[in-house]
């Protein structure tokens, strides 16, 4: 899933017309036109990053690395809470931080632009199943009836669908506000919250929850372990984190061309250690296809 392009205005009708003529002439398939009127745009208007960002998407497809590259730089500089993913798309080149965080504006901006369709493309056009590999995977290591469970990430409440006819409690927690829309619509969850996932953790007070999970979450974060961390301060004694996760064969975490993070096995065993979980399930399973071909992944159990 991708973003579309974000207009975020120039402050200048008289710029911002021109940023449209180009893409205009994108459209007709001229692309190096378009590229010569983004330079002359980003030229009178520095600070201009939808066009800069314009401009590098353009300037990549032409074939014009070092072009793209610095394009992209320019969008970021121009863009302190990163909108439009430029850093992103410069980790992607090999350029920068290798695993920048995503900013919070930009997973937001994702996701509520693709809510309304959200279910259909992930469950139909990319046969996802990462809910039911999850309760697969809990239900390997606790056959009673859940209690509270915390679903995190919960976007349009695919996971709550799987969880609910099992547990006495659910609550659900999305940076995304057209995510929660669509989750309250289904009248799965007993809480639903706007936020930031790190946020929502520190501000909870109390370890209630039977059981975590974190359904294809961690593909949007560079770093699995203040997650682990997190969670582990709000389960019940016993409780269970179980989540999913993109993963590569080699060590640490990747950015993908997908603009999603692979994360090593190494580095999950290393973030559920240092959360102070036990391991009890490490096991490849994809959750989605790409392509039509199985995107290769891990489904995670730990337990407090």
């Amino acid at each position: 899933m991708a973003a579309q392009p974000l207009f975020v205005s120039s402050g200048n009708p008289v710029i911002d017309r021109r940023y449209h003529w180009a893409l205009d002439y994108l459209m007709r398939g001229d692309a190096e036109a378009a590229a010569d009127i983004l330079a002359q745009v980003v030229e009178t208007a520095p600070g201009f990053a939808t066009a800069w960002f314009a401009l590098a998407t353009i300037r990549e497809r032409l074939g014009d690395r070092d072009g793209a590259v610095a394009a992209f730089a320019a969008a970021r500089d121009a863009d302190r809470e990163d909108y439009h993913g430029a850093r992103l798309h410069l980790a992607r080149l090999g350029v920068g931080e290798a695993t920048p965080a995503m900013t919070g504006v930009y997973v937001r901006r994702l996701f509520d632009q693709h809510a309304p369709e959200f279910d259909q493309a992930l469950v139909e056009r990319l046969d996802y199943r990462g809910p039911q590999l999850l309760f697969e995977a809990v239900r390997a290591h606790s056959s009673s009836r859940l209690g509270a469970v915390l679903d995190l990430g919960c976007g349009t409440g695919l996971s709550g669908a799987a969880f609910r006819p099992h547990c006495d409690w659910l609550a659900g927690v999305d940076i995304s506000p057209g995510m929660v829309e669509q989750a309250r619509a289904k009248n799965l969850y007993d809480r639903l919250e706007v936020s930031d996932l790190l946020e929502f953790l520190a501000s909870e007070s109390g370890a209630q929850n039977h059981l975590s999970i974190a359904a294809d979450v961690f593909v949007y974060c560079s770093d699995i372990a203040p997650i682990a961390t997190g969670v582990a301060k709000v389960l019940a004694p016993g409780g269970l984190f179980a989540f999913s996760v993109e993963t590569h064969e080699r060590s640490g975490v990747q950015m993908q061309e997908s603009l999603r993070y692979a994360h090593g096995a190494d580095h999950v065993r290393a973030a559920i250690a240092a959360a102070g979980l036990q391991l009890l399930q490490l096991s490849e399973a994809s959750t989605r296809t790409e392509r039509g071909e199985p995107v290769p992944g891990l489904v995670v159990v730990a337990r407090l």
